[in-house]
């Protein structure tokens, strides 16, 4: 099943697989794709399905160093040169937009730009500058309502501007602890206004945010990536965490999301999402479920067969093999990442990884 084509809505897939977003931090120091970035995917688009790294819907939501933004031109202009590169060899590219929200260190953002969040409280922890090294991360400005309508209105640009870039689709990023899931969880967000203090005000944003781009771009082109149970950037569990998941679901349903993609990090050393809750998710949603986390050909396979996903997304072994689909056709032996080439600049690390072919 993973390897067999598939089509539902919008996308008609090569196969099964997923390649999750997954930061590279490759783009210019203007935050710009560039050539680099185009290869990178170009070597991958034997997957059905790419989803790029997370990439800024405006200024403000950059965050990281040379990580890509979405909010001008020029930048949908450069992004052209990746989507073309897919397509040419018949794949599929959706763009994932990440608002990092007060996951950022001001030197990391352009001139003008600010640190925003739910509230002032300081995101755990450290993040890299190109300037300074690693620093703790800035202190965020609470965000207005007047602010929120404006970041509403980003995503909206953002995902017009991915259709002028070629891309198929968007992922918005409600995951691993940007700005979207910093409204989700009351661990950060501390409101007492019409975003947040209960789990209708906590949900929101996500829905107007989704609500906005199926709008702008229709529903056969925005899926969510959610990560209930996650513990990144000073998230976790609390006690409403099933509650307001599932009417998040069923609202995202209503609004007729093309896909949820589910994020399950304890292959990494995070807490797991109950395998009953995945299911009562997926049967909440209507639409495609993108199942991820930790997956080989064989969980990958029984997955399917099982009927608990859709499509089943991998990350690190499509960092590492830019032929992952051959390779597990074929049960071949996979590169191994190399961890200290992740989000440093250049080809090492990046498009250097060998094809069986070589």
């Amino acid at each position: 099943m993973l390897f067999d084509k598939f089509s539902a809505r919008s996308l008609q897939l090569a196969n099964r697989t997923v390649m999750a977003p997954m930061t590279r931090s490759r783009a210019t120091p203007q935050h710009t794709p560039d050539a680099l970035m185009a290869t990178y995917y170009g070597q991958r688009a034997s997957a059905g399905l790419i989803i790029t790294e997370g990439t800024s819907p405006s200024a403000d939501g950059l965050g990281y160093p040379r990580i890509p933004g979405l909010y001008d031109a020029a930048q949908a202009d450069a992004w052209k040169a990746t989507t073309a590169a897919v397509h040419a060899q018949g794949g599929k590219i959706f763009v994932q937009l990440m608002h990092c929200g007060r996951v950022a260190h001001v030197a990391n953002l352009p001139a003008g730009a600010e640190v925003l969040g739910p509230g002032t409280a300081v995101c755990p922890g450290e993040m890299f500058t190109d300037t300074q090294g690693p620093q703790p991360h800035s202190p965020p400005r609470a965000m207005t309502e007047a602010d929120i309508a404006k970041v509403v209105q980003a995503y909206v640009a953002s995902a017009q501007l991915a259709l002028d870039a070629g891309f198929d689709g968007v992922e918005l990023h409600g995951a691993n602890g940007y700005l979207i899931e910093q409204f989700l969880n009351p661990i950060v967000n501390l409101r007492t206004d019409a975003y947040g203090g209960s789990i209708e005000g906590r949900n929101r944003l996500a829905l107007e945010i989704a609500q906005g781009t199926v709008k702008a771009i229709g529903r056969d082109r925005v899926g969510i990536r959610l990560s209930p149970y996650g513990v990144f950037n000073g998230t976790g569990e609390f006690p409403e965490v099933r509650t307001q998941y599932l009417a998040l679901t069923q609202a995202l349903s209503a609004l007729g999301l093309l896909y949820l993609h589910l994020v399950d990090h304890s292959a990494m050393g995070a807490p797991p999402v109950p395998a009953d809750f995945k299911l009562e998710l997926r049967a909440a949603f209507d639409g495609l479920f993108i199942l991820s986390g930790g997956f080989d050909r064989a969980s990958a396979e029984q997955a399917l067969l099982d009927k608990r996903g859709d499509l089943i997304a991998f990350g690190r072994p499509f960092l590492a093999n830019p032929d992952l689909v051959a390779r597990m056709r074929k049960d071949a032996a996979l590169n191994a990442p190399d961890m200290a080439t992740f989000y440093v600049p250049g080809a090492k690390g990046y498009t250097d990884y060998p094809a069986l072919a070589a």
